[in-house]
């Protein structure tokens, strides 16, 4: 996971914790330590407007509830969510008020009330959709200008728009059955990206899904956001 601290800046989120990496020269330097556990590697994250991160953790198999979600501002790390297996889905309504993730194990996209001021939350986290009975695995999100939420669903090929109230409004097929996680590029963050992935595919299985592996630009126009900075 990377995000951008200023031109000349990046933290980058790795196995080994939080680091601050030289554009020019890839130099890094230690930001913070997420967590002692030498089995598990980083997954999944995104920048809320307060300039704080949230960040998850997984199992390098994806043991059971091995991950967690943690928030990071000024080098200080927190803890919000504990006994996840593969946390994904993190992003953020335009206000900042709400915050939303998944445990792509269960299928439960999940959304909590923030601080918008410090992207912390206010409250327990309570049900967005129950997609458990739906073939594929809820995987990466982003929200866009207008709160929608866009979910890459693994295993299907595709990704699904969510409205703020959890209804599941569309579907946009991609090319790739292991779809993992979309964002939005473009001068004015109207196009919308996705990337997948051949984990686990044997030489049958990739002969069979051509383009597992690429990432796609999905030929739609949205109304997406750029990433805040990190505040140091």
């Amino acid at each position: 996971m990377l995000a951008a601290i200023d031109a000349t800046r990046q933290l980058i989120a790795s196995d080994q914790g939080l680091f601050i990496r030289e554009i020019t020269t890839g130099k890094l330097s230690p930001h913070a330590t997420l967590e002692d556990k030498p089995g598990n590697r980083s997954n999944d994250g995104r920048m809320h407007a307060s300039g704080s991160l949230w960040v998850s953790t997984m199992g390098r198999k994806a043991e059971k509830q091995a991950g967690a979600i943690y928030h990071v501002a000024k080098g200080t790390v927190t803890k919000l969510f504990g006994n996840i297996s593969i946390p994904n889905g993190i992003c953020f309504s335009p206000d900042g008020t709400t915050g939303y993730f998944v445990d792509s194990a269960v299928n439960h996209i999940m959304q909590v009330p923030l601080d918008p001021e410090t992207g912390l939350p206010t409250g327990e986290a309570t049900l967005f959709s129950d997609q458990s009975g739906e073939p594929g695995d809820v995987d990466g999100s982003v929200c866009d200008a207008e709160g929608l939420i866009w979910n890459a669903r693994w295993g299907q090929g595709a990704v699904d728009v969510y409205a703020p109230d959890g209804t599941r409004l569309r579907r946009y097929v991609v090319p790739a059955t292991q779809s993992s996680c979309p964002a939005f590029i473009g001068a004015r963050a109207d196009r919308l990206m996705v990337t997948s992935a051949w984990q686990d595919m044997d030489g049958a299985a990739r002969a069979a899904d051509p383009l597992a592996g690429q990432t796609f630009d999905l030929g739609i126009a949205v109304n997406g956001r750029f990433e805040p900075a990190y505040r140091l």
